[in-house]
């Protein structure tokens, strides 16, 4: 599973909150409850995150394996 934890913490140390994402840098309100939810999201959309913030992919998402219940042995 992917989660956007990372993005959260790059924002603040940026200094760009919300409101600026989508009132400042026209990302969509359905965009960032997306990244909230740790919903779907482009690889443009990350290019476009990583362009703005000057960081890494890393700085953004965090890939967290999830357990399968039956998983074979």
């Amino acid at each position: 599973m992917i989660i956007y934890d990372p993005l959260w913490k790059t924002l603040k140390d940026k200094g760009i909150t919300k409101y600026a994402l989508i009132y400042k840098y026209g990302f969509s309100s359905n965009t960032i409850h997306r990244l909230r939810h740790n919903g779907g999201i482009s690889t443009a959309l990350i290019n476009d995150l990583c362009l703005l913030l000057n960081c890494r992919v890393e700085d953004i998402l965090l890939f967290v394996p999830e357990e399968k219940e039956n998983q074979k042995e």
